[in-house]
Order: structure tokens, then C-alpha cells, then sequence
């Protein structure tokens, strides 16, 4: 019979006490509301995607997991729960094959149930079985006009991910996709914001210091601009830096 202190102690919400959630808690809709809640909350990029990991960490069958995003038409990691999965990653990107490359190119999960016996990819599967890995799921983060990333799973034991690890990655992964394609827009709208503030400011340089007009500062920093092939927002911002124009 189990005694008071080998019981785990949670509160009325699910919550163990140490502060670690129970992924569990609640059956699976009130696990998703939760992690729906936590990544609308996340305050950037980052913040969402390591949010990602750390969940799937503690309601998948995994080892380690990790997020690779297309940044500029090429991945990058911006989170990992072990540097060993950013290494997988890396060397996926360097040579230019295995799951993760063939995930980003479509739109379907790929699931390696035993890096000891997968054939597809040879030099990768061997790559990370000599770090330990014996199973991957890899599934795309995708909106409906691209593919943001690339959620990847790994454990140490052979065919770990079963049919209901695969249903909750997909679900996470559309949780995540929704997350972090917000998290962009809002990331590329506060830096229009962020311009156009710049941009007002070094108008206002130029009308005060040459006695034009907005419509004329504007022609003036927009001339340099193109010009010197510089941003307009860099323009701006060198103006009110240095009170001079770039050369």
C-alpha cells in the first residue's frame, strides 16, 4: 500500500507542487487548452517554441525534441531540450538530407522506427544512432500558405512513437504552427511600427534643419535610400544617429 510519502502531491488544478505540470491532468482536452493557453501567452518566437519542446518532452514518448524553423528559406534551431538534437539538426542542414530536409520540402510527418534498420537515409541514421538515438518523428509546423518548421522527436529506445505519439504530435504541431506564425506577424508588425517611429524622427531632422516639408524630407530619405541601396529604416536610422545622411 502506498504510503503519504511516496504519493506525488498536486493541486486542485492538476499541478504538482514542485511546480512541474502534469501533462496528463485532465484527459487530453484540458492538456491542449493548457498548452493552447501557455503558447498564446509566450512573448516572442522563442519563448513559443521552447514552450513547444518542454511540452512534448513531458506528454510524448521522447527522449529529447526540438524545434528547427525556416528562417529566410533555411532552417534554423531556436530550440532544443539537448544540444545533441541541434547537432542532428545541423548536420541534417549541412549535408542536405534525412527526415528533417524531406519534412521541410513537404507537408508529411516521417516517422523512423528504427534508426538500426531504416535504409532511407544511411549515413544520417547512422549519424544518430552513434548518438544514441534509435527513434524519430519529425512532423511539419504548416500553416495553409507554408511550412514554418519542423517539430522533431527523439528517444533512445527503438519504436518508441506509437499511433497515439503521432496523433498528439500533429495536434501539437498545429498548436505550434498557429503559435508561431502569431508570433511573427506581431514580430513583423512591431517592426514596421518600430520604422515608420524612425523614420518620422529623421523627417523631422530635415524639415527642421532645411526648412522643407514632410512631403520633401521624405523624398529626401527615400533618394539616399535608393541611392546607397540602403533601407529606408537604415537610412533613418543613421540620420538621427550621426545628424548626417550616409555618403
Amino acid at each position: 500500500m502506498e504510503s503519504p510519502a511516496d504519493a506525488v502531491p498536486v493541486d486542485g488544478d492538476g499541478e504538482v507542487v514542485d511546480g512541474r505540470p502534469d501533462p496528463h491532468a485532465g484527459g487530453p482536452a484540458d492538456v491542449f487548452a493548457r498548452l493552447a493557453m501557455e503558447l498564446h501567452e509566450s512573448g516572442g518566437v522563442g519563448e513559443t517554441v521552447d514552450a513547444v519542446v518542454q511540452f512534448a518532452l513531458q506528454a510524448l514518448n521522447c527522449s529529447y525534441a526540438g524545434v528547427a524553423l525556416a528562417v529566410r528559406g533555411r532552417p534554423e534551431v531556436p530550440a532544443a531540450t539537448d544540444p545533441m538534437v541541434a547537432e542532428i539538426y545541423r548536420w541534417q542542414m549541412t549535408a542536405g538530407t534525412g527526415p528533417l530536409v524531406e519534412v521541410m520540402q513537404g507537408r508529411a510527418s516521417l516517422l523512423v522506427r528504427d534508426t538500426a534498420t531504416d535504409q532511407r537515409w544511411p549515413e544520417w541514421a547512422a549519424k544518430v544512432r552513434s548518438l544514441g538515438v534509435r527513434s524519430v518523428l519529425d512532423v511539419p509546423l504548416a500553416t495553409t500558405a507554408s511550412i514554418v518548421g519542423v517539430l522533431g522527436l527523439y528517444s533512445v529506445e527503438p519504436d518508441a512513437f506509437g499511433t497515439d505519439d503521432e496523433a498528439i504530435a500533429r495536434i501539437l504541431a498545429r498548436h505550434a504552427s498557429v503559435a508561431v506564425a502569431t508570433a511573427r506577424n506581431e514580430a513583423t508588425m512591431d517592426q514596421a511600427v518600430d520604422a515608420r517611429k524612425l523614420v518620422g524622427q529623421a523627417m523631422g531632422i530635415l524639415m527642421e534643419r532645411y526648412g522643407v516639408d514632410g512631403d520633401r524630407a521624405f523624398a529626401i530619405l527615400r533618394r539616399y535610400s535608393q541611392d546607397t541601396n540602403t533601407k529606408l529604416r537604415d537610412v533613418a536610422q543613421q540620420l538621427i544617429d550621426t545628424r548626417r545622411l550616409p555618403r
